[in-house]
């Protein structure tokens, strides 16, 4: 005999309430995330409380000091993809609507990271937003340009990415200015959201900055005396994301045991130091779907970033092309290729495997420089592939072409290097070609697009399949803001949902499932 439902009774508050059968239209109500929910057993003549649910606003998500520390309403941010892709149109979008995000300045000469600051202190103000700072092991002195440029015009809020250590530059960045308030506490004006995926980087990023770095700056006079003092009272960053298998540099750590341990780190070097402010980890790496974004948000990230399912949005800097085949991959679409930026120590980033043969490409070209010492030692079988379809160009002439933009970028030390070292010569040309190839695919060089090399991960995949058959499959109707809503909206649901779950409520299979809903429609939802 089957088991009569109980007749539950649905209060959205004291004053208000509707009347069901059961829970099959339960749905409705976990999307008034704004109001409490009652479930009560109307079955005898004393009514039972069976399960409750608070409110859970998008804002509510994440951790409250993070989103006070930076101005955000949203525990939101869209990463930095380098070359522009966070471009400024990205980061106006997210600023003016209670979320941040970082411009792209990876790979920027110093001139094009100018002009989009002043671009965007113009339109936002006071309003939060950040710039990359990326870790440039091959030229130094561009990363102390930077630090330089952001210190000049005020630019508090970076994103440190790619760092394998402590830099001097980045030390820099963070010390200087620092004071104290009327009550003696530390002042830190610049601050760094760390993105890391490795124990030890973490460690330094949660500790104070390194003294033999501090007393470099303090011999160079480029801090006070006061400032190296206090920076004995601060951490390197307050905020860490734990990158999880993402696009370009990663080191493709699964997000259930990465966040677990740095939330574990951080515990420990807040007993350690005992920081007057609080530290946080924040999630990156995967997040493309409400349920993603709930995951993130009940295993205790402070905020979430997304990164792959930007790069398709209208506001993105990279071709229509570009956007288009990253529309259409799937999560078994995306390979590891080596990395322009840090070719000869063997990094890697995460790339677009369908469409492009770069990844195939590149990963040729690593190995024949690690077996080479010169390339007039490569098989000329090889020589001639590499001539004619890698490098459209002769070795020597494409040598030329990189040594006028060492020239041009005032790095005198390549160029040296190369002309007394043919090992490192044959890097700077086969680096050439890794560079330009995500440049390919930024302006849509159509002749190249077999060579485009575009950053993502599998995260692309699962959104492609989330908004599969709804106004968003599209790119071109895809804008980072309401795709941040969505996503936020529907974690909110998904954590109401298993709410009710935990409390031994049979629920619908699709009750807590948010398909993509429009920017109005986004509104209501959270308001009502």
């Amino acid at each position: 005999m089957t088991k009569k439902k109980e007749l539950l009774k649905i209060f959205l508050d004291p004053d208000e309430d509707d009347v069901v059968q059961d829970v099959t239209n339960i749905k409705q109500h976990l999307y008034k995330v704004s109001k409490p929910l009652y479930l009560i057993n109307n079955k005898n003549s004393i009514p039972q409380l069976k399960a409750y649910v608070p409110p859970l606003p998008p804002e509510n998500l994440g951790d409250e000091d993070f989103k006070k520390r930076h101005n955000l309403k949203y525990a939101y941010i869209a990463g930095a993809m380098a070359n522009g892709i966070s471009s400024v149109k990205m980061v106006q979008a997210m600023a003016n609507n209670g979320m941040t995000a970082f411009f792209g300045a990876g790979g920027l000469s110093i001139e094009s990271i100018e002009k989009a600051i002043l671009e965007l202190k113009d339109t936002l103000k006071s309003k939060t937003f950040g710039f990359n700072f990326i870790h440039s092991p091959n030229d130094p002195d561009h990363e102390m340009a930077v630090a330089n440029l952001y210190l000049k015009h005020n630019i508090n809020l970076v994103s440190a990415a790619a760092f394998m250590r402590i830099t001097l530059p980045l030390v820099y960045y963070r010390i200087k200015g620092l004071c104290q308030d009327l009550d003696g506490r530390v002042v830190a004006p610049n601050k760094i959201i760390a993105k890391v995926s490795r124990v030890e980087v973490a460690r330094e990023f949660f500790s104070p900055p390194p003294e033999k770095l501090v007393n470099q700056l303090l011999e160079k006079g480029l801090i006070t005396e006061k400032e190296a003092e206090l920076s004995k009272q601060i951490p390197m960053a307050q905020d860490i994301t734990a990158e999880a298998d993402s696009g370009g540099h990663t080191d493709n750590r699964p997000a259930l045991s990465l966040l677990p341990t740095m939330l574990s780190l951080k515990n420990k070097f807040s007993n350690k130091f005992n920081f007057p402010d609080k530290l946080c980890v924040g999630l990156a790496g995967g997040i493309a779907t409400p349920e993603s974004a709930a995951a993130a948000f009940q295993m205790g990230a402070g905020y979430i970033l997304t990164g792959s399912i930007n790069q398709p949005c209208i506001e993105a800097g990279i071709s229509e092309q570009a956007k288009k085949m990253l529309a259409q991959a799937q999560q078994a679409d995306v390979a590891m290729a080596p990395a322009a930026d840090m070719f000869e120590i063997g990094a890697r980033v995460q790339v677009l495997k369908r469409g492009t043969m770069f990844a195939i490409r590149a990963e040729k070209l690593y190995n024949i420089y690690k077996n080479y010492q010169n390339f007039d030692e490569v098989p000329q079988k090889d020589r001639a592939q590499i001539e004619e379809k890698f490098l459209m160009a002769s070795f020597d002439e494409k040598w030329l072409e990189t040594k006028e933009f060492f020239t041009k970028a005032r790095n005198l030390k390549e160029i040296q290097r190369a002309e007394t070292n043919p090992k490192h010569k044959m890097a700077l040309v086969f680096r050439s070609y890794l560079g330009l190839s995500s440049k390919w695919a930024i302006y849509g060089e159509t002749e190249r697009s077999i060579d485009y090399q575009i950053w993502c991960g599998p995260a692309i995949g699962a959104f492609n399949q989330w908004v599969n058959g709804t106004f968003l499959e599209s790119h071109e109707n895809r804008q980072v803001v309401e795709i941040a809503l969505n996503l936020l909206l529907g974690a909110s649901v998904c954590i109401r949902g298993s709410w009710l779950v935990n409390q031994n409520i049979d629920l619908p299979a699709d009750a807590f499932c948010l398909n993509p809903v429009s920017t109005n429609e986004l509104t209501r939802l959270i308001s009502q």
